[in-house]
């Protein structure tokens, strides 16, 4: 099969998980004999742009002309079997989806976040869940609340793009990957078609390697911002303190806004150790010399690759409640599920999760055989051609692709 993927590179100063579940589909294509190519932006090139360049940006968000004349093109020379669209924002804009109509390509389309009905892709504001952008068809809240970088400006072009590009993306995009139940219930809630939206959890490459014995430290490692739980962390941690420790040290691995004020706070303490950014390979050694790996975050989740790894390598994980946690962690099974946003919740999981040695290294070898069973890259493979089989069938069916602008979309017979 050839595949053509359509990616927007994250900016390399804020390392993307996005960005690697793309480069580890193409790899896991290609070692199984399938032609991929690519159609790629970076967002580090806009650093080096014309300050008029610049100023286009915006502008091309919800749509830019450039880019789907220069892939039809593409899409026509090479004749791929299907077009599998990543992210799109910023330099590449929902164009794609009308160049893949141009050329009459099949196309899926992975959600990696909620940008299909919030323009920050998070569901979450000021210190809380927010769903206000998904019950009607113009994504206003976002606007008046300044939701991007907190600017109503920047928000603009994002909440623009949702409003005029949404029948585009339903009508345009034979199959949708969902990376979590959780994700996909909130999408059809919202009004996307459900009969294009399937379940496909992230796949994680085999680390190799397994914890031996019973780990040392709570790890977190992720982005180092509120919407992970890094201040609903530090609060559960001081309460873990306050009772007399645990007994192992906090280990905090990752790099984002937060960086300074969880520098300062784990200054000069013996139970934290604050290790900054880490290569790929350190991570996975951090997780697999873990006695837990900790995922609280306050926002709902669409997966969350370092459950995922934990689960690899056999170490139990303490997440929150809700989002894709609730599916991939099994309460007092694989790990142990936190109230979400409550800091004596979590405090309290903490202290359970390595208070038994021997019910830890059962939970950790539960999580291995979930792994086995749901994330293995073989199992990704599967459902990730089953899909692509699904969208090429599918497209068979359908009318030549209309032309025209955002908010329209190919007519198929029924």
């Amino acid at each position: 099969m050839h595949v053509l993927v359509v990616h927007n590179r994250y900016r390399s100063a804020q390392p993307s998980g996005e960005d690697r579940v793309v480069d580890q589909e193409v790899a896991l294509l290609a070692e199984a004999g399938h032609r991929v190519s690519r159609f790629e932006r970076r967002s580090d090139d806009i650093a080096g742009m014309s300050l008029p360049q610049k100023a286009a940006v915006p502008l091309r968000v919800p749509w830019n002309p450039a880019v789907r004349a220069e892939l039809a093109a593409l899409l026509r020379r090479q004749r791929p079997d299907v077009v599998h669209i990543h992210s799109t924002f910023p330099l590449l804009s929902p164009s794609v989806v009308a160049a893949c109509g141009d050329a009459r390509v099949p196309a899926v389309a992975t959600l990696h976040n909620y940008q299909m009905v919030c323009p920050t892709g998070t569901l979450y504001r000021a210190g809380r869940i927010c769903t206000d952008c998904c019950a009607g068809a113009l994504p206003l809240p976002a606007v008046r609340h300044g939701c991007y970088r907190g600017s109503r400006l920047a928000t603009i072009p994002l909440a623009v793009s949702l409003a005029a590009n949404r029948r585009r993306w339903w009508t345009g995009v034979e199959r949708f990957f969902c990376i979590s139940a959780a994700q996909r219930r909130i999408l059809v809630g919202a009004g996307a078609p459900a009969h294009r939206l399937r379940v496909k959890h992230n796949f994680v490459p085999d680390p190799g390697t397994r914890r031996r014995g019973s780990g040392d430290g709570l790890l977190y490692l992720g982005r180092l911002a509120e919407e992970k739980g890094v201040r609903l962390l530090m609060t559960a941690w001081d309460q873990v303190r306050a009772r007399g420790g645990l007994g192992q040290p906090l280990l905090l691995a990752g790099a984002g806004p937060l960086h300074d004020e969880l520098a300062s706070w784990a200054s000069g303490r013996d139970d934290v150790r604050y290790l900054g950014p880490r290569t790929r390979a350190e991570c996975a050694g951090l997780v697999a010399g873990a006695a837990a790996v900790v995922a609280p975050s306050v926002w709902p989740e669409a997966f969350g690759l370092v459950v995922g790894e934990a689960m690899a390598a056999a170490v139990p994980v303490v997440a929150a409640d809700h989002g894709a946690f609730v599916e991939l962690v099994e309460d007092e099974v694989t790990g142990l599920r936190h109230r979400p946003g409550d800091a004596a919740s979590l405090a309290d999981c903490l202290g359970r999760i390595v208070a038994d040695p021997a019910r830890n290294a059962a939970l950790g070898a539960a999580g291995r055989r979930r792994y086995e069973r749901d994330l293995t890259p073989q199992i990704g493979l599967d459902r990730l051609l089953a899909g692509y089989t699904a969208a090429i069938a599918q497209s068979a069916t359908a009318q030549p692709a209309s032309g025209g602008s955002p908010g329209g979309g190919r007519r198929r017979s029924r």
